[in-house]
């Protein structure tokens, strides 16, 4: 007995659509953090006083700069990107950490929306991430 592999159109849309989806998604967190980076490495006025407002010392910004743009070069390179994800869900944590302590719970949802895109937009991208997924259909 033998089996022949059929394939289905139907899938290979869907993989083709996900496919895109995943990578239009990732885009949004990507460019937040390069922004947030290079902020950061160019000293932004502005966010520099911010730095300091949440209670950061202005010394850091360019250790935490480099940090965030390794876990964005690593959340683009496809064998990487689980890592990457990993990595900026840890990140984008310290982050809402952060603002919870300065009682800044205004500036909570961007760190964790950020979270969450970088996740759908890499369940998209990747089909054994998907296939991890609890539901079948």
């Amino acid at each position: 007995m033998s089996a022949i592999a059929v394939p289905v159109h139907g899938a290979t849309r869907l993989k083709w659509w996900a496919l895109w989806a995943g990578r239009v998604i990732t885009i949004l967190p990507v460019l937040i953090l390069l922004t947030s980076a290079r902020w950061k490495l160019t000293s932004n006025p502005w966010y520099v006083a911010e730095w300091g407002r949440i209670g950061y010392a202005e010394s850091a910004l360019r250790g935490v700069a480099l940090l965030q743009l390794a876990c964005v070069v690593l959340y683009l390179i496809p064998p990487t990107a689980v890592l990457g994800a990993v990595l900026l869900t840890g990140y984008l944590g310290g982050a809402v950490a952060t603002h919870v302590r300065a009682y800044d719970f205004k500036d909570l949802p961007p760190s964790i929306i950020l979270g969450v895109l970088a996740w759908v937009g890499l369940w998209l991208r990747d089909p054994r991430l998907r296939a991890l997924a609890p539901w079948r259909s």
